[in-house]
């Protein structure tokens, strides 16, 4: 190679290395060396368990509204005679 031509890829593998380095993948290595990576991703697992939590609390409390409508109308088919049907000796 030509001198001209070996300093071109010297340039080019540098600012590949510092585009590395000074990037995302250069800024999560040193998050990841320094500790802070496991405290922000223990902090994201803590914050999805009170979404998790959030939502099972709204999940049970609109199970038990289905319940209570259930009974209802479990409660209403069995103490009401037909409304479709006339009463007993009312026949012609």
């Amino acid at each position: 190679m030509s001198p001209p031509g070996e300093l071109a890829m010297f340039l080019a593998i540098g600012a590949a290395a510092l585009g590395l380095f000074f990037g995302p993948i250069g800024k999560a290595l040193g998050r990841r060396l320094s500790g802070r990576a496991y405290t922000h991703a223990r902090a994201e697992v803590e914050e999805m368990g009170a979404h998790v939590t959030d939502e099972m609390d709204d999940l049970r409390r609109r199970l038990a509204e289905v319940e209570e409508r259930l009974d209802f109308a479990e409660r209403l088919l069995t103490d009401s005679p037909p409304a479709n049907q006339l009463p007993r000796g009312a026949e012609r």
